[in-house]
């Protein structure tokens, strides 16, 4: 499975509410375990650290990374305006500046925000970076050749109507440089952290002159502490150290290692087990994506594991998008919702290790979520009810169905699970395993819709207004075409109504409610199946020391990482 990249801190105390866009606030006491790799020991520099990974990142073109995967690994390539400070000592992530000297300066209402650079940023061939560059990278995310990547830019610049990107020599006016260390941008409504928005790979720099548009992905230029120096896409990513990065401009990211090298397309479960054993080759080693379900459970029990085994607790939503195009009737939708058996899908993850069953899309932990249960309580389903539902649906209903699923061992396994349950109310699966790479990025294209289809999501900060808004507000799916979240196709006229009505709210526990009834509207369309609450497993090498957990990008994070030698 690959995660994406949609979550922010877990923080203890309230954040700002985003007044007339989206309301962010605490997790309200969400916390983060993990059995940190730090050591007290003195921080030793050199050596390689080897990423272990199934596949591919879906990008590193900071623009079109939308995976906790790819935003884990560009944040150690570019460096956003604002960024996320995560303390070795686990305390709770802080926002700071990072491109810039601060969090940013609202005024206007919020709808205005000023940054300024730090100087002495550099990139890798040892020039300056500037705020032109900060405001070309933004509005790349406007091509249409970059797809994917959040919608934030669009969302929430203003005069942005019929706007293509900067590469025919167009730029916006609601970007201003009036020097080349600030950058101030003009929005289309208040939005009091925008700067948690800013904190994302996207709002960082690309210089014009390296840019190669949709084939930036194997040429990133760098102003964090490693570039580039090879990229096989599929086979492996090396990282070597910018000369240029100081320690002095940088308050998030140290410089430990002397190269990453990321090897792709290798077998999980290979992985989990070489890591598991502390094989002489793998001492020095991570990795990102997920355990294998097969591992999690015996990995997850090992005491012995206990030090290098490490659990991020993120408010994820682990999810089935039933398609609203293809299976129109909502009895048939209501059945599927009934029949599938969570306990044996959850089995294919790992068991409940991976995380609790769920019946909301808002996931405990984020800010709005609320307690119901629309569909069976019983997490191994209800079929006679189903069999009743699909009764109704009569000729309305669809007796053959398609599932995108990831294709890896576990996610076949579920699909195994679904095709199973679903059996049972005379439905036949015909499972669709897409490369894992690609798998996002397939899915986000309208013209690539399946009538099921395996998804997971994770706040970009933990509030309902990352979530909800993304995932359901049909506008999205004609304005968004390449780079559409809402896959279950919902464009519910009172839905959509809503959520645009909390974006106006500027009181917080009112938005919170709402965001609360809506999950609850929302999930009477039966467009989504809730599975599971997420939580996020790891494991390191012996040797491998700095690690800390990420509830951002629900990873460890690679910030401080040093090897022993």
């Amino acid at each position: 499975m690959m995660r994406r990249s949609r979550t922010a801190a877990m923080l203890a105390t309230a954040t700002a509410l985003v007044l007339g866009a989206t309301a962010c606030s605490s997790s309200g006491g969400s916390s983060t375990s993990s059995s940190s790799s730090s050591s007290s020991g003195a921080v030793t520099k050199g050596g390689v650290l080897t990423y272990l990974a199934p596949a591919d990142v879906d990008h590193t073109d900071p623009q079109r990374t939308y995976t906790t995967e790819g935003q884990s690994l560009d944040e150690e390539i570019v460096r956003s305006l604002t960024g996320w400070e995560e303390p070795v000592d686990g305390s709770a992530p802080k926002l700071v500046g990072d491109l810039a000297t601060n969090t940013g300066v609202a005024s206007d209402n919020d709808t205005v925000w000023t940054f300024t650079l730090r100087s002495g940023i550099k990139y890798q061939d040892g020039t300056t970076v500037t705020s032109q560059d900060v405001k070309y990278g933004v509005e790349r995310f406007f091509s249409p050749d970059i797809t994917g990547g959040p919608g934030y830019a669009q969302q929430f610049l203003a005069d942005t109507k019929g706007y293509t990107g900067p590469f025919q020599g167009k730029s916006l006016s609601s970007i201003v440089t009036p020097n080349a260390s600030t950058i101030v941008f003009h929005l289309n409504q208040p939005v009091a952290d925008f700067n948690e928005t800013t904190a994302m790979v996207g709002w960082s720099a690309v210089p014009k002159a390296h840019d190669t548009g949709a084939n930036y992905d194997t040429g990133v230029w760098s102003d964090g502490p490693y570039q580039i120096k090879s990229y096989q896409r599929g086979k492996e990513l090396i990282l070597v150290k910018n000369k240029y990065w100081s320690q002095a401009t940088d308050p998030i990211r140290n410089q430990n290692v002397d190269e990453i090298d990321m090897k792709q397309g290798l077998d999980r479960s290979a992985i989990d087990q070489e890591l598991s054993a502390d094989a002489p080759s793998a001492q020095d080693s991570i990795q990102e994506w997920p355990l294998a379900g097969s591992d999690l459970t015996q990995i997850a029990n090992d005491p012995a594991l206990k030090s290098r085994y490490h659990v991020i607790k993120s408010p994820g939503i682990n999810y089935l998008a039933l398609n609203m195009n293809t299976i129109k009737s909502l009895p048939e939708r209501e059945a599927i919702e009934d029949a599938i058996n969570k306990e044996t899908a959850r089995g294919a993850f790992g068991g409940q290790a991976y995380g609790d069953y769920a019946t909301t899309m808002l996931a405990p932990g984020v800010d709005g979520h609320k307690d119901f249960s629309l569909y069976t309580s019983n997490p191994a389903g209800d079929i006679p009810a189903a069999k009743a539902l699909m009764a109704q649906a009569g000729a309305g209903k669809v007796t053959t169905l398609s599932l995108a699923v990831e294709n890896d061992s576990t996610h076949t396994n579920f699909a195994d699970a679904v095709k199973t349950s679903l059996a049972q109310i005379g439905i036949t699966v015909n499972v669709v395993p897409i490369d894992q790479a690609n798998y996002f990025s397939t899915l986000d294209n309208t013209k690539n819709q399946y009538d099921m289809t395996w998804m997971d999501w994770i706040p970009d900060w933990p509030n309902a207004s990352t979530v909800l808004p993304i995932l359901f507000n049909g506008a999205q799916i004609k304005e968004l075409p390449q780079s559409n979240q809402d896959i279950s196709y919902l464009n519910d006229p009172a839905v959509n109504a809503q959520i645009a009505n909390i974006a106006k709210m500027t009181n917080v526990a009112q938005a919170n409610t709402a965001y609360g009834n809506l999950d609850e509207q929302i999930l009477k369309d039966a467009s989504v199946v809730p599975l599971f609450y997420m939580d996020f497993s790891e494991l390191s090498g012996g040797n491998v020391e700095g690690l800390v957990p990420d509830p951002i990008n629900a990873e460890m994070n690679l910030a401080h990482v040093w090897l022993k030698k």
